[in-house]
């Protein structure tokens, strides 16, 4: 396994410990994720539901908010763990995507695993949202 993988599965090991965390009592759709900072950082972040809907808050935002939170350099890697989708890997939704990119930028990478760790895909926040925003 080279470093790379190796980076993957860490990330991937703790969006998975941090979807044990999950706050979903509505939705029942348990979501971890982790962001590594360009220091080396690791942080982890759950969903957390709200009866108010908007007040919900997708576990990648938590990580990456609590990147800066906690002082950290910039995000260079999203993963997220949850549930499949239509039977397809669950991405981020479009916010979260515009917040990597916002703290990130467009090389941040993406790696995506379903609950049961049977499938992984990785790719970028460029990839995701194309027609994104590039700051100058």
């Amino acid at each position: 396994m080279d470093q790379l993988e190796h980076d993957d599965q860490e990330l991937i090991d703790d969006a998975r410990r941090a979807r044990e965390r999950s706050y979903v009592p509505y939705s029942g759709f348990r979501m971890g994720a982790s962001v590594r900072t360009e220091d080396g950082s690791v942080l982890p972040g759950a969903v957390v539901e709200n009866v108010s809907l908007g007040l919900a808050m997708c576990a990648e935002r938590v990580a990456l908010f609590g990147s800066i939170s906690a002082g950290d350099a910039r995000p260079i890697g999203l993963a997220l763990v949850a549930p499949r989708t239509d039977g397809r890997l669950t991405y981020p939704c479009g916010a979260c995507l515009q917040v990597a990119l916002e703290l990130g930028g467009p090389g941040v990478r993406v790696i995506v695993a379903d609950a049961d760790g049977d499938s992984v895909e990785r790719t970028t926040v460029d990839a995701l949202l194309p027609k994104g925003p590039k700051k100058g």
